[in-house]
């Protein structure tokens, strides 16, 4: 596998200290440009895809964390190392506020050099990985999500996704489980201007209170026992884009306040870190509870409920849009069985239709899967797997009874 050679600039006006940085990083296989003003490090920054700067804080054109945000402009993946003769606390911050990696104080070993730029392509990795991931995850979502029964059931709903999807406003969607509340946020997000940036998900009732924390805000390294390494949280990855809470009305009360302080701040701070970063994101959240009556019994706070609530979607259950049971059922057949195109007779249809489906929409599709997976010819008999346990398949039928007392208690 051919390793990749990392590029890095270095930018001071030094010629001496450049030489020596430039021949010690050529050693270690690194390719090195070098610059003496800000404005050369500028125009080679424009021209190459730099992975590293060395940036000197004392230039001629000026200081060295004037020229960050420009450098980063050009790419937002680039490690600036400030160094400076002349170390200064406040520098250090600002530096690293304005994106800076670390910050080097003259003279240096080049040992400390050597550490330094192996945690920052350490760092540049990880991200990748995420960016990837978030890539992925968005990638997996690009058909545009159907609603099935648009015209029939799901109207309203559809209604009010279209007027989501031109409006930024946070989104609480009510519904019980089953009935397609991840599928309505989808089809927000994907309708929206901010359809090109990451959507991130995430189950709030499927972390423990200890994890959610960390899961929302991100964590530095050693904030915790096994935090490796500094890693972003759900609100960074999902910056300028949408975040999608489920079940939110399971999160502990003192998450619900941190929460609210984003929202009202769009400002987040790690776990363990001491500096802020501002986010941009869109929530979308989702619960089967009655968050109004959680209000009620002082179980959900009352502003973060009507921060959330500002737009409202309730999907309503299967049982009462049953016109879109066929829709559904066809929908379903193409979906799981694309090559196979078996039919479903209208008698079956109709006795789908009487059934009450407690597990909504979620249950109607395991049935279909079901019943093409255990076929018999090219008819479905989906109502066959009514009322029976999903996850038996061809069951025997029960032991004959006997007189005998049953030992098992």
């Amino acid at each position: 596998m051919t390793r990749k050679i990392h590029t890095v600039l270095i930018v001071d006006d030094d010629r001496s200290f450049c030489q020596a940085l430039s021949l010690h990083l050529n050693s270690k296989k690194m390719k090195t440009l070098t610059a003496s003003t800000g404005s050369e490090g500028l125009t080679l920054c424009s021209r190459n895809r730099i992975d590293i700067v060395l940036l000197d804080q004392k230039l001629p054109d000026g200081e060295g964390v004037d020229f960050c945000t420009p450098i980063l402009s050009y790419n937002n993946r680039t490690k600036i190392i400030l160094t400076t003769a002349y170390p200064d606390l406040e520098d250090a911050v600002k530096a690293i506020k304005v994106g800076g990696f670390d910050y080097l104080s003259k003279p240096f070993e080049m040992e400390v050099l050597d550490l330094v730029i192996d945690e920052s392509l350490k760092a540049a990795e990880s991200e990748q990985t995420e960016l990837i991931g978030a890539n992925k995850k968005r990638s997996d979502e690009d058909d545009e999500p159907l609603l099935i029964g648009r015209r029939g059931g799901l109207a309203e709903v559809q209604h009010m996704v279209d007027l989501c999807a031109v409006n930024y406003a946070h989104v609480l969607i009510t519904g019980e489980t089953g009935t397609g509340k991840n599928l309505v946020a989808k089809a927000i997000h994907h309708k929206s201007l901010v359809k090109d940036h990451a959507m991130i998900s995430t189950n709030c009732a499927s972390l423990p209170d200890n994890l959610i924390e960390a899961e929302l805000f991100g964590y530095e390294k050693g904030a915790f026992t096994g935090a490796g390494a500094s890693t972003k949280g759900i609100f960074e990855l999902a910056d300028k884009g949408t975040l999608f809470l489920d079940e939110i009305g399971d999160l502990a009360l003192h998450l619900q306040s941190k929460l609210l302080g984003v929202l009202d701040e769009k400002k987040i701070k790690k776990l363990g870190g001491q500096t802020v970063k501002k986010v941009n994101v869109r929530i979308i959240a989702a619960t089967n509870a009655k968050l109004e009556k959680a209000v009620q019994q002082r179980q959900f706070r009352s502003d973060l409920y009507y921060r959330l609530c500002v737009l409202a979607i309730h999907i309503p259950p299967l049982r009462e849009r049953k016109e879109d049971i066929p829709e559904l059922c066809q929908y379903f057949i193409k979906k799981i069985a694309p090559f196979f195109n078996p039919e479903i007779a209208d008698s079956e249809v109709e006795k789908l239709m009487n059934y009450d489906w407690p597990g909504n929409v979620r249950e109607l599709r395991n049935i279909i899967e079901r019943s093409i997976i255990l076929h018999k010819g090219t008819i479905l008999k989906p109502s066959e797997f009514l009322n029976r346990n999903l996850f038996v398949a061809d069951a025997p039928p029960p032991p004959p009874t006997s007189s005998k007392k049953n030992i098992w208690r």
